[in-house]
Order: C-alpha cells, then structure tokens, then sequence
C-alpha cells in the first residue's frame, strides 16, 4: 500500500463541499459535454438572472461578503484592512485603508460598463478604495518587476506571465483561484452576449486570451474553491438566481479549455474528471486520466468524513483513461441509504474530490 488516506482532510473537504447545496437537476443538460458545447451549455443554464441595481450591491455586501458571518466586517481581497459593511463604504480615498468600495474584477470598461454585467454580482466585489484604484482597469497577470505593493501583498507592476508583458494586477495566491473562477463565470455567462465589448489584453470579448486561459487554469489548480467561494456562491444565488458553475464544479474549467488532454491522452494530468449519471440509482461510472502509470486511491466517503466504499485501494494503475463502476454499495456489499458521497481521487501528488448523488433504487 503506497498511500495513506488523509481522512482529516476528507472530513475538512466535505464540510466545504456540503455547504453548496446545488439544486436537483441544475446541470443535467451539461452532463457527458466537453469544450464549446459543454461551454454552451452552462450559458444557456446561467443565462437570464435576475438583475440588480449598482445601489444594491452595497446591501448584497452584507450577505455576500460577511467576513465573520456577523454582517459586520466586509471580506476584502485586495487588502487586509478591516472595514464595516456600510460604515465605511465610499467612492474616494487618499491612501489605502480609508475604506472600501464596488471593484469590477473584470473591468467594465472591457464591456463599456453595459448591463447586466455591470451589476452582476460574481465578478462585483469588495475592495480598499485606494487599491482598486491602483488597480484600474490592467489584467490579472503574475507580475515581476514591482512597482506598487499592497497592504496584504497585491501587486501592481510588469507582468512576467507569458504572453503578456504589459502592466498587471496580481492578486495574493490565496485569491487567485476566486478570481480565476470569476473569469471563467463571465465568460461562460456572456458567451455570444458581447457584442460592442471594448476587450482587453486578456479578453477578446467575453472571451480568454489564450495566455490568459493558461494562466488562469494554473490558478484554478493551485488555489481550490474554499469555503469563503462556497458561502458566496449560495449567497449570489440567493440573490441572482444563477451560479457559478466552476465553483459548483471545478472540472468544468479543463473540460472547456483542455477537452483534447481528457478525450485523447495528450497533455494528461492526474484528475478524477467526470461521474455519469450523477446523480444516480443503479451504478455510477468515475473516471479519470493518468500521465503515467502510478498507484491510485479511490474511495468513497459519507458526509460526515466516514470510509464507506473502497473503489481502489493504492495499487498501480495505467496511465490514460481509466473507469470504475460504483453500485451504491459500501465495502460489504450492502446497498447505501440515499444522499450525498464524496469520491475521493488521491495520487501521491494530487487530492480531489468529486460530489456524488445516491438517489437509491
């Protein structure tokens, strides 16, 4: 046996992962998808939400970026200054720290401020004042040469990311992956919908540069949905009546932008990638792609963290596409009640976890 199961982790993962509470059906037409189609798809699922006023986002604060739950202190990614929700929310400010304000993490001067994206709450958040306004309208980018540093570390400066040398904003790796999400949210929601977008040096419409797609998807890896994104998600939701799909499910991302490294072997990164039906009542497919031969854990956990079914038990596997069937039964063949499970994919360099429904026979 060449792994440990990390069932503190597990248990930590679902408690995360339990919070989002994806409606029954939400994207059944997404199912079995990939690249444009599947990209289309969750379009056509996200379309249409309910719009809110530029005052309103100022109240939605209050629910959708409560740092301590207490509608007191808002969450801001930008700067670890402390600010009241309304209190010490404004327009102007002559250094960092003086409050905070509506950032557009994707600039509206890339969409020429039209609505709704000028609204929509999945890329509108918190931020420092005097930030944001160093900030302005430049792309995400790693950057190198530093001109101006943050309060937290957010930096303004020369990007250093390839395919992009120009002046970037980057963000604090323990955000990275929210705005990357972000991103990958509004160019999914406005696919087909930019007509007269201004674009940028990272977008061509609602649509990625290459460049920038790359690096996002390496933000996406390194920095996973917390429970910070999970919490937001269902408050937008409340609010919007849409989602973020890549929150809701993070393999969405390479199923778009890297269809080819799943279908065809090429690229390969060890991920568990897919689960068809999900959900399900008789067996339940799990998949998932190998670069190189290796052993594999794959279990299956209950919502409280507890080992019900072991799928793969650390041996070697071959490399590629590789497909297990689970019938809904735990390790002594009796069937499972119905509900939530967690399939848990572990390498000796990758943990992931995919949500699974039982509905039972």
């Amino acid at each position: 046996m060449f792994l440990k199961r990390y069932t503190l982790i597990a248990v930590a993962l679902f408690s995360a992962v339990s919070a989002a509470q994806i409606p029954s059906g939400y994207y059944d037409s997404a199912q079995g998808l990939s690249g444009e189609a599947l990209q289309w798809a969750l379009h056509n699922i996200i379309d249409n939400h309910t719009v809110v006023s530029y005052s309103y986002i100022w109240t939605a604060f209050y629910t959708t970026d409560d740092r301590y739950g207490n509608h007191y202190y808002v969450w801001d990614m930008y700067s670890n200054y402390l600010y009241k929700l309304g209190d010490d929310q404004g327009g102007l400010a002559s250094q960092e720290g003086d409050g905070y304000n509506r950032e557009h993490s994707w600039p509206k001067s890339w969409f020429n401020d039209q609505a709704p994206m000028n609204t929509d709450l999945f890329h509108i958040v918190p931020s420092d004042i005097y930030v944001n306004n160093r900030r302005s309208n430049y792309p995400y980018a790693e950057v190198g040469s530093t001109t101006w540093v943050s309060q937290n570390g957010s930096r303004l400066g020369y990007s250093s990311t390839p395919g992009y040398s120009g002046m970037a904003f980057e963000p604090i790796d323990e955000y990275k992956g929210d705005f990357a999400r972000n991103y990958f949210y509004m160019a999914t929601r406005y696919k087909g919908e930019d007509a007269g977008w201004a674009g940028s040096a990272m977008t061509d419409g609602a649509d990625l540069e290459d460049w920038a797609v790359d690096m996002l998807m390496e933000w996406h890896e390194n920095d996973p949905v917390s429970d910070k994104e999970l919490d937001r998600n269902e408050a937008v939701y409340a609010i919007q009546n849409n989602r973020n799909p890549f929150i809701d499910h993070p393999e969405y991302v390479q199923y778009i932008y890297d269809p080819t490294g799943i279908e065809q072997g090429t690229d390969l990164k060890n991920f568990l990638f897919q689960i068809i039906p999900n959900p399900f009542s008789g067996t339940t497919t799990l998949s998932y792609i190998l670069e190189t031969e290796q052993p594999v854990s794959l279990d299956i956990y209950d919502t409280s963290g507890r080992l019900v079914s072991c799928l793969q038990d650390g041996y070697p596997v071959t490399s590629g596409i590789n497909q297990v069937v689970w019938a809904g039964t735990d390790n002594s063949g009796t069937r499972v009640a119905p509900g939530v499970y967690f399939a848990v994919f572990q390498t000796s360099s990758v943990f992931s976890s995919c949500r699974v429904v039982f509905t039972g026979n």
